[in-house]
């Protein structure tokens, strides 16, 4: 969607998506693990999404709209690499 103003047009960012949180629950570990997909799928979709909107902002000349959609894209981008499982879930104690 493209607002114009005045003289120029400017992009409009595309509705967020619901981001999907984990549920700390006993879930079994294949639910838990497409569940996490699900996470992982969402996460990159919006960086895609943001990467575009960068793209778009920045070869119209808005500086300050493909900044933000770039570090939007940068914040999906973390968050994409903290999901999945960590390593203590990983390393089981010695019992």
């Amino acid at each position: 969607m493209t607002v114009t103003l005045a003289s120029r047009s400017v992009p409009q960012p595309a509705p967020r998506l619901p981001v999907q949180r984990l549920v700390h629950s006993r879930l079994d570990p294949r639910a838990k693990a497409q569940q996490e997909d699900g996470l992982r799928e969402q996460l990159e979709h919006e960086a895609q999404r943001h990467e575009r909107a960068a793209k778009v902002a920045a070869s119209q000349g808005q500086i300050e709209a493909a900044a933000r959609a770039i570090l939007a894209m940068l914040n999906c981008e973390r968050r994409l690499t903290s999901s999945g499982p960590q390593v203590m879930q990983v390393i089981k104690p010695r019992g």
